[in-house]
């Protein structure tokens, strides 16, 4: 816990304003209102702390970048990806955003939006795995179950 915070505060004192900037908070507001029903529907899972007693926030913001969700205590993010994301140019976007967050210490969860209707006991797995750091070889990118 105290490394988790010294990470934290680090990182706001390295680059203030890094976590939920106030110059992205319309936009953020703005993204919460019109989610998606796949984002409406994980929020569902993840809202009120009711995963593990963590709590997530919605069309979070770090340094440039909105995440669909963010456990800032556990350093994870989120995201849901619908068929746009497929496309080579969004594929390389997301790499490259991935890649810093992960460099600030995040682990980034990448899921498709058809999971969370199809498989949603196994988008909550996958997440308390990354809670309680049962992540030996896991890849991220998750897809399906079973691949």
């Amino acid at each position: 816990m105290v490394d988790l915070f010294f990470s934290f505060t680090y990182i706001s004192m390295k680059n203030k304003n890094l976590l939920n900037r106030k110059g992205l908070k319309s936009f953020r507001s703005s993204l919460r209102n019109r989610s998606t029903s796949a984002e409406a529907a994980l929020w569902n899972i993840l809202k009120s702390k009711n995963l593990e007693g963590r709590k997530f926030r919605r069309q979070y913001s770090i340094d440039n970048y909105i995440v669909d969700f963010c456990c800032p205590s556990e350093k994870i993010i989120i995201e849901l990806d619908g068929d746009s994301h497929g496309e080579y140019h969004k594929i390389q976007k997301d790499e490259i955003r991935d890649n810093f967050l992960e460099s600030l210490g995040f682990t980034v969860l990448r899921f498709e939006n058809r999971l969370v209707f199809q498989e949603p006991e196994f988008i909550k797995d996958e997440i308390r795995k990354v809670i309680h750091k049962e992540r030996k070889g896991f890849d991220a990118r998750i897809n399906h179950p079973g691949q």
